[in-house]
């Protein structure tokens, strides 16, 4: 089975992406990822974006186009062999969902698929 470079080089993508949230907060809370395949077959990387609730209410288009373009900048996903996926919560909805993949547990989480 082929397995893209994404899996390959962890520690570079969690630098990059770490250095992106460092780099909008208090906007961005933290950023989740896993890499796997999509929907059709194709391998891809699906970031999941806590905002903070003023970011989500008021600039969300602003902050999410601000976010996918630096990490666009900072990772080369089409030299990785990945697609990138983004999805977004405000940090009050991911209080109530309580969804474990979106979780701020330690500094860094990420999964391979």
């Amino acid at each position: 089975m082929y397995l893209p470079t994404v899996v390959a080089k962890p520690a570079e993508i969690h630098s990059a992406v770490q250095s992106v949230a460092d780099l909008l907060k208090p906007d961005v809370q933290y950023i989740r990822y896993d890499a796997g395949q999509d929907w059709s077959g194709d391998w891809a990387i699906f970031f999941r974006i806590v905002l903070s609730d003023e970011a989500s209410s008021r600039r969300l288009r602003d902050v999410a186009a601000l976010v996918v373009s630096i990490l666009d900048e900072r990772i080369d996903f089409s030299s990785l062999g990945v697609i990138p996926y983004h999805n977004f919560r405000s940090a009050s909805e991911q209080a109530v969902l309580q969804e474990p993949a979106w979780m701020p547990t330690g500094p860094f989480q990420q999964t391979w698929v």
